[in-house]
């Protein structure tokens, strides 16, 4: 009986990982056909870039504020006031920076992904591109992942500074520490492999966020409603992707970060 239900999930789990990965390999044999994905590519850098600007910086002003008040306040009595700085710079930029602009970001563009290409699932007009000979990855999903790649790390960049100024901000404002106590700070013990770092986390959480989302809608089935589940599921693993993708990283490179 355990044996059984061991196969039965074993066999659910390997036909799950052969479809994603014969996805990826239709996504792969897309590049062939620039024409296609090309000028797709382009408008999805705008919607997934430029139209997630003002949501970026309102998530990392908030986000470089309280780390802020949260670094100043705990410090022990006669510490240096330039920690401040340091700590805000490393949790920002390794950490909360990529991180929280992905996991906010999935839910914005990943769900929106998912729902695009379901709806065009459900109402077969990706059964009709195929009719007319026409490759809907290269179409729909090969643009999708490749502007997710490029357009987060920009928008971790964004992040980044943004959060950096506001905790500067917030700092000179309402705490003790001066201008150039956090900016001693933020220079103390720099490598511009954490910037390089940070970007890697990016381009990789943008990959996952763009696979993910396009899979999902990809596969939708039952209507109306298997567009909801579908962009339900998809946030949920393109989350839990982050997550892991973000542990692997650190394990593999923060020994790197002050080499």
């Amino acid at each position: 009986m355990i044996g059984d239900l061991a196969m039965r999930r074993t066999s659910v789990l390997l036909k799950a990982f052969g479809t994603r990965a014969y996805f990826a390999r239709d996504i792969i044999r897309g590049f062939r056909d620039p024409g296609t994905w090309f000028p797709e590519m382009i408008r999805q850098m705008q919607r997934i870039g430029v139209e997630s600007v003002p949501l970026t910086i309102i998530v990392a002003g908030f986000l470089g504020g309280v780390t802020a008040f949260q670094t100043r306040y705990q410090l022990f009595p006669g510490v240096q006031l330039s920690v401040v700085g340091l700590i805000a710079r490393q949790s920002i930029v390794l950490e909360l920076g990529p991180l929280l602009t992905a996991l906010v970001l999935t839910g914005r563009v990943g769900a929106r992904m998912t729902a695009e290409i379901g709806t065009m699932r459900v109402t077969e007009q990706i059964d009709a591109l195929e009719t007319l000979s026409f490759d809907p990855v290269a179409y729909l999903a090969l643009p999708r992942f490749l502007a997710g790649v490029v357009m987060l790390p920009a928008l971790v960049v964004l992040a980044n500074t943004a959060a950096i100024f506001s905790a500067w901000l917030t700092l000179i404002l309402a705490t003790d520490v001066r201008t150039d106590d956090f900016v001693s700070g933020l220079r103390l013990a720099f490598t511009p492999f954490q910037v390089v770092y940070s970007l890697i986390k990016a381009t990789s959480f943008g990959a996952a966020i763009a696979f993910v989302s396009s899979y999902e809608g990809y596969v939708t089935e039952a209507g109306a409603e298997g567009v909801g589940k579908s962009t339900a599921k998809a946030v949920v693993i393109a989350s839990v992707s982050i997550l892991v993708l973000d542990a692997i990283v650190a394990a593999v490179l923060a020994p790197f970060i002050q080499a």
